[in-house]
C-alpha cells in the first residue's frame, strides 16, 4: 500500500496544495500544504524537549504504521536552504521522528511562510466548515489546532458554532486503541459506535467489542448497552436469511473469520445453487485496502 493511501489528511485537508477550498489569496500566503522526504526536514535546534518518552514513541510509530499520520508536521522554509535539509521543524518534532521509524518516505507538512498565528488560525478554523473530513481525521484537526496554534476548544467551538462538549467528545475519539481507529478512518465504524467504546477502560475489551460492531452489524445503543454491564458479551445473535431461515453456524463461522480478517462486515448466504459473500466497504480507499489483502492472500484466514 503506497504512503500516499496510509496518510491521513487532518489539517492537510484544510490547507491544499492547490486553491480547491475556498479561502483568502492573504491566508493561502500564510501557509501551504506539501508532503516533502523526511530527510529534507531538520529539527529545530531551539527545540526545548530533549528526552522522549520511549513508550509514547513506539505507540506513535504503530498507529502510523496502521492508520498514517493524521497531524501534519508544521515547518518552515530554510531561507537560504542548507546543504543537509530544506526546512526546520516548528512543531511536531515526535511525529517526524515516528514517520522516519515507521518508513514514511513522503511526510505532510504544513508550510507556514507568516508569524501570523492569528490569521492562520482563522482560515483553518473556516475550512473546518468546508472540508469532508471523517470522524478521526476530525479529531486530528481539532487537537492540531488546540497545540500547535495555541487555540482553546472554547474558541474552537464557538468558532464552529458547536458546543465545547462536542468538540471534546470529538478530540477523545484520539484515545482509543489503533484498531478501532483504523476502522473509524475507513469509514466501517461510526463515531458514535466509536465514543460508546470509550465508556471500557480495557483497551483489548475495545478492540474485541469493535470487532463484533463490524462482524454482526451492532447498532450503537446495542455498543452502549453492553459497555453499560461492564463489556460483557452476552451471547452471539445468530443471523438469519431474508426468508427467516437461520444461518448455518459453519457459513456463520466463514463470514466471522473473514470479517475478523478484513476488518469489516461480511456477510455469507446460502442458496439452493449459489451463495453469496458481501463484504461492507467504507469508501474508495478502504475499498483498495481490502483488495489489497485480498490479492495477498493464498487461503481462507484462518
Amino acid at each position: 500500500m503506497s504512503d500516499r493511501r496510509q496518510l491521513g489528511r487532518g489539517l492537510g485537508a484544510l490547507i491544499p496544495t492547490a486553491p480547491v477550498v475556498d479561502i483568502t489569496e492573504t491566508a493561502q500566503s500564510a501557509a501551504r500544504y506539501q508532503e516533502v522526504a523526511p530527510g529534507r526536514i531538520r529539527p529545530n535546534p531551539q527545540q526545548p524537549r530533549k528526552i522522549f518518552d520511549e513508550a509514547a514513541h513506539g505507540e506513535l510509530v504503530h498507529s502510523i504504521r496502521q492508520i498514517g499520520l493524521l497531524q501534519p508536521v508544521v515547518v518552515r522554509r530554510l531561507t537560504p536552504a542548507v546543504p543537509e535539509a530544506d526546512f526546520e521543524i516548528i512543531a511536531g518534532e515526535r511525529r517526524w521522528r515516528a514517520c522516519q521509524e515507521a518508513g514514511i518516505t513522503r511526510l505532510p507538512v504544513i508550510i507556514r511562510q507568516t508569524s501570523d498565528d492569528a490569521l492562520l488560525q482563522e482560515a483553518l478554523l473556516e475550512n473546518l466548515h468546508r472540508a469532508n473530513l471523517n470522524p478521526l481525521e476530525e479529531a486530528a484537526a481539532y487537537n492540531q489546532l488546540l497545540h500547535d496554534f495555541s487555540c482553546t476548544q472554547e474558541q474552537l467551538a464557538g468558532r464552529l458554532g458547536r458546543s465545547r462538549s462536542q468538540v471534546a467528545n470529538s478530540i477523545r475519539l484520539l484515545k482509543l486503541p489503533t484498531g478501532v481507529q483504523r476502522r473509524v478512518a475507513a469509514g466501517v465504524l461510526s463515531a458514535g459506535h466509536a465514543r460508546a467504546l470509550l465508556g471500557l477502560q480495557d483497551p483489548a475489551e475495545m478492540d474485541r467489542l469493535a470487532a463484533r460492531i463490524v462482524a454482526e452489524g451492532l447498532s450503537v445503543r446495542d455498543v452502549e448497552e453492553i459497555v453499560a454491564v461492564g463489556g460483557e458479551e452476552p451471547t452471539k445473535r445468530r443471523r438469519t436469511t431474508r426468508g427467516g431461515r437461520q444461518v448455518p453456524v459453519e457459513y456463520q463461522a466463514v463470514a466471522d473469520r473473514l470479517s475478523e480478517r478484513l476488518e469489516t462486515r461480511v456477510v455469507v448466504t446460502p442458496g439452493s445453487k449459489k451463495g453469496r459473500i458481501v463484504i461492507d466497504f467504507g469508501g474508495v480507499d478502504d475499498l483498495a485496502r481490502i483488495v489489497d489483502f485480498l490479492e495477498g492472500s493464498s487461503s481462507l484466514p484462518e
